[in-house]
C-alpha cells in the first residue's frame, strides 16, 4: 500500500518485476503468495530458481508428519509451474523423505532445462539418482553432496554443457571407473570440486580433463593414503590440493599452474616411526613427481604439513623460476629444514608471507642431515 493506503504498489508493479522479485525469495514464502490472488498465482509459476529445504519444516516430535508435508509441498510447488522453463533447482533433504518421491522430482526439473542443479541428499535407505541426470544437454552448473547414499553409477555420460561440477562426500560405485567415466562425459567442463571423497581405497583416481581450468580437491584424514593419482589437466590455472602423499603419480600434466594452494601430508602412523628412529626409506609413496609440476606457478601457498613432504618425502626442490608470491603455514610440531632451499630456488621472488611464525627447531634449522635421528624438540622464531 502506498501511504494513503489506497493503492496497492506492489500489485501494480510490471510482471516481470514481481516475478524477479520473488526469485530471491526462499521458495517456501515465494509460493505463499500464489493464494493472494490469481495473478500471483501466475507470476510464481514462473519463477525460474526453485530452493527447496526439508529442515524449514524439521520438528522432531512429529517428524514423520514433517517428512509428509514437505513431500506435498515439493509436489504442489512442481505441479503449479508446469511445464515453465528453469534456471536453478535446489533441493536438500534428509532421511525420512521417500525416495521414490525424489526421483519424479529430479525428472521434472530436468525436462524444464534447469541450467543449475544443487542436490544434497543425506538419505539412509538404498537410492540411485536417476540416469537423466548424467545425459542432461542443458545443465551448466551441478553440485552433488550425499551421505551414505545415494552412490554415483553411471554408465553413459553426455553432459555436452558442464562448466562447473561439485561432488562432496559422495560414493563411487565403480570407484576411479567411476570418475573417469563421468569426467570422460564433460567436453566443456572448466571448474572441478571434489571435497571429501575417499579415493584412498581405490586402485587408481585419475582427472583427466583437457578443459579444465581451476581444481579444488580436498580430503583430511591422514591415516590411509592413495594408492596412485594421476592429474592430467594442461590447461589448469588454478589448484587446491588436500591430500596425504599417495603412493605414486604416474602423471602430473599442470603446464599452466598460475596459483596453487597446496597442502599434502605425510602418512601419520609412519611419520611417527620416523621419528622414533626409522630410516627415511620406510615412508610410503614419494612426492618428487607432484612437487616437479608445479613449478611454473607464480603464486604458491604451502601449508606446514607440505614443509614436512619436501624434507622427508621429496627427493629435490624444483626451481620457482616463475614464482613472485609464496605463503608458508608455520605449526610449532613442524620444521623449517625445507625453507631455505625453497627460497634458494625460487630467484625472482617478490612477496612472502608466514603465517605464523613459531616452529620446531632442528639442528642447524634448514640444513639437517635427514638420515640422522631428530633431536629433542624445541621451538624457534
Amino acid at each position: 500500500m502506498d501511504l494513503s493506503g489506497s493503492r496497492d504498489v506492489i500489485s501494480s508493479l510490471p510482471d516481470d518485476i514481481s516475478s524477479h522479485i520473488l526469485s530471491f525469495l526462499p521458495t517456501k514464502e515465494a509460493a505463499s503468495t500464489s493464494v493472494l490472488s490469481k495473478k500471483w498465482r501466475y507470476l510464481f509459476a514462473f519463477v525460474p530458481n526453485l530452493d527447496l529445504d526439508d529442515s524449514v519444516y524439521l520438528n522432531p516430535e512429529n517428524e514423520t508428519e514433517i517428512s509428509t508435508s514437505f513431500m506435498d509441498f515439493v509436489d504442489r510447488v512442481l505441479a503449479l509451474q508446469g511445464n515453465s522453463p528453469l534456471h536453478k533447482f535446489s533441493l536438500k533433504i534428509g532421511d525420512g523423505i521417500d525416495p521414490v518421491r525424489i526421483i519424479p522430482w529430479i525428472n521434472n526439473v530436468l525436462e524444464r532445462g534447469v541450467s543449475d542443479l544443487d542436490l544434497h541428499l543425506n538419505l539412509e535407505s538404498e537410492f540411485l539418482l536417476p540416469s537423466q541426470v548424467y545425459l542432461c544437454k542443458t545443465l551448466v552448473w551441478l553440485k552433488l553432496r550425499f551421505g551414505l547414499y545415494p552412490t554415483i553409477d553411471v554408465e553413459d555420460v553426455h553432459l555436452p554443457k558442464l562448466k562447473t561440477l561439485y561432488i562432496e562426500a559422495t560414493h563411487f560405485e565403480e570407484h576411479g571407473v567411476g570418475l573417469t567415466k563421468l569426467l570422460s562425459g564433460c567436453p566443456m567442463l572448466e571448474d572441478l570440486v571434489l571435497d571429501d571423497i575417499s579415493w584412498f581405497i581405490w586402485d587408481f583416481a585419475s582427472v583427466s580433463v583437457p578443459t579444465l581450468k581451476r581444481l579444488r580437491f580436498s580430503w583430511q584424514e591422514r591415516d590411509e593414503f592413495p594408492k596412485s593419482v594421476l592429474l592430467d589437466t594442461p590447461n589448469l590455472v588454478y589448484l587446491k590440493f588436500t591430500d596425504t602423499v599417495a603412493g605414486k603419480y604416474p602423471k602430473v600434466n599442470l603446464d599452466s599452474l598460475v596459483e596453487a594452494h597446496i597442502d599434502l601430508r605425510l602418512l601419520k602412523p609412519l611419520l611417527i616411526n620416523y621419528h622414533q628412529g626409522y630410516g627415511e626409506n620406510d615412508m610410503v609413496g614419494n612426492a618428487t613427481d607432484f612437487i616437479m609440476r608445479i613449478c611454473n606457478v607464480k603464486t604458491l601457498y604451502l601449508s606446514a604439513n607440505t614443509l614436512q613432504v619436501l624434507t622427508y618425502s621429496c627427493d629435490a626442490i624444483p626451481i620457482f623460476n616463475n614464482l613472485t608470491h609464496l605463503t608458508i603455514e608455520s605449526n610449532p610440531r613442524v620444521g623449517w629444514q625445507s625453507v631455505p632451499g625453497l627460497l634458494k630456488n625460487s630467484p625472482n621472488l617478490e612477496t612472502l608471507i608466514f603465517q605464523g611464525l613459531i616452529h620446531k627447531a632442528t639442528y642447524r634449522c634448514g640444513d639437517v642431515c635427514l638420515c640422522k635421528k631428530p633431536r629433542k624438540e624445541i621451538l624457534s622464531c
